[in-house]
């Protein structure tokens, strides 16, 4: 039975006590799961929370430490993903396993060409592969080399590769993370046929609504153990959130301090325009206060958030920085004048992933600790790169962790992180949360929270409402490339800021 109180079938893959260290933490402390055949069960939780370790010792990329895996009933030692795939059992990882030079036919039977004395039969492949398509209705051109397709496509060519091996239960870890929202919804659809056509699927993410609109079960998991696992039916976001987090929905924003009513004015922009971008923008912003720039994509939001720290040029209108006219050409300029921003890819516009966390925490303030000749004073470096992790309060990971090897929380903090050494009168985040879990949706939350309340002046750039109500002192709408409209915090509503969004008045 489960917690709804409805019969189950036999599991088609079931983990019982199962542990897992590294090092000396302790990633999965004696898990319980079972996964029920021709059924998307998702896994969520936290980064840390040991889901994805969880997914890779389902699919024999891990082996546990203690506890047993059961297969279809029977007692089995995943010893490895070849073993696993024995066992018609496979992963799509997030970062993805494919041959980028050859075809997405070759890439689908990789291993398993069909074969006709010493060459392979490409006539028989393409039938091979054709059968598949139709099958699972999973639509990707099989000639086109893979290092050509986009994210979206790749991810399709890895699940046809795994349903050619006979696979029957697929793990996949953060499939969507990298996505469209376009791209996502059609991933979703198909992984819905795929159980709609009896493979089992382990969907391990963090986007709350996707788990909701596409998994029969769910598992929740905190700090390496399972909080519950229950029918997605009887689970909403908040609920998702608390089991989640440990704590009910409504203390997901921190309390924010009003700033004083004599607070200055930190950035007045004026008329600020774009040539065919966004035009005629007005707003203050004033010391201790956070403003949030919200609008659909293509509203100007983000193109007027990068007008102001330099990286695009305004053509029309000016600004006023502290009271002195503020003209940056170039992030430079703005970083000189006191301007920071956190930018809305922190892999494609912020962070140097092969690098550790003390060099992209200081990479924008080396003169600080230049000597001449193109030395670095190494030990002030590494003293404020240190005071800046324990600012944004970075875990799991040192000044010396690698980029690529960090969650997707503390790659965001890392960024929030480097401009905090100089501390700036202006902090713009342009989507400050993307792409990270919950909990550490919270702790970015405290720091816009505490950078306001240390009489920093906060603009930020937001597509989720509940965050743009959460947080603002003020809500600045644009539509169409102008400025919709304007509402205080406390006043504004997810009815009436879509309102506005779409071009109507505020109700």
């Amino acid at each position: 039975m489960d917690e709804a109180g409805g019969s189950l079938s036999a599991p088609h893959l079931e983990v019982r006590g199962v542990s897992k260290r590294f090092g000396g933490a302790m990633a999965l402390h004696a898990v319980d799961a079972a996964v029920q055949a021709g059924t998307v069960h998702a896994l969520v939780g936290e980064n840390g929370a040991g889901k994805s370790t969880l997914g890779k010792i389902m699919a024999g990329a891990l082996l546990p430490d203690e506890g047993q895996v059961e297969v279809n009933g029977q007692p089995v030692e995943l010893r490895s993903p070849r073993q696993a795939l024995e066992m018609g059992i496979t992963m799509v990882a997030q970062e993805l396993s494919l041959v980028p030079h050859r075809s997405a036919r070759d890439n689908v039977f990789l291993g398993t060409e069909s074969v006709r004395g010493p060459l392979v039969d490409e006539k028989r492949d393409r039938a091979r592969v054709a059968r598949l398509v139709e099958e699972y209705e999973i639509e990707v051109d099989p000639d086109q080399m893979v290092g050509r397709m986009s994210v979206a496509d790749q991810q399709k060519v890895e699940i046809l590769r795994s349903l050619a091996r006979n696979a029957r239960l697929i793990v996949m870890d953060e499939p969507t993370a990298r996505l469209s929202s376009a791209e996502a919804r059609v991933l979703r659809q198909m992984v819905r046929r795929l159980a709609d056509g009896g493979v089992t699927v382990v969907y391990v993410s963090h986007f709350l609504e996707e788990v909701l609109a596409i998994a029969d079960r769910v598992t929740i998991m905190r700090d390496g153990r399972v909080v519950r696992t229950s029918p997605a039916s009887s689970e909403t976001r908040a609920s998702l959130i608390e089991g989640i987090v440990g704590r009910s929905l409504e203390t997901v924003f921190p309390a924010r301090r009003p700033p004083p009513p004599e607070a200055p004015p930190v950035l007045e922009v004026k008329g600020l325009g774009r040539e065919g971008i966004f035009q005629e923008v007005d707003f203050t912003i004033r010391e201790g206060e956070i403003v949030t720039l919200a609008g659909l994509v293509g509203s100007g939001r983000s193109e007027t958030a990068r007008a102001i720290f330099g990286a695009d040029r305004a053509t029309a209108g000016q600004m006023v920085l502290d009271g002195a006219p503020y003209d940056p050409r170039s992030p430079r300029d703005a970083i000189r004048a006191g301007v920071a921003m956190v930018p809305e890819s922190r892999s494609a516009q912020g962070l140097l992933g092969k690098m550790t966390v003390r060099a992209n925490t200081t990479l924008a303030h080396l003169s600080l600790f230049a000597l001449p000749g193109g030395f670095l004073r190494s030990r002030p470096e590494r003293e404020a790169a240190a005071e800046a992790a324990r600012t944004v309060r970075l875990t799991g990971a040192t000044i010396e962790s690698v980029i690529t090897q960090l969650s997707g929380g503390n790659q965001q903090k890392t960024l929030f992180g480097r401009w905090l050494v100089s501390r700036p009168r202006l902090f713009i985040a342009d989507e400050p949360t993307r792409g990270v879990d919950v909990g550490a949706k919270r702790g970015i939350y405290d720091l816009l929270v505490g950078l306001a309340a240390a009489g920093m002046a906060v603009l930020i750039v937001s597509s989720e409402l509940e965050e743009v109500l959460g947080l603002s002192h003020r809500v600045l709408v644009m539509s169409n490339g102008r400025l919709a409209g304007e509402m205080a915090g406390d006043a504004a509503t997810e009815a009436s800021v879509m309102e506005m969004a779409f071009g109507g008045a505020p109700q």
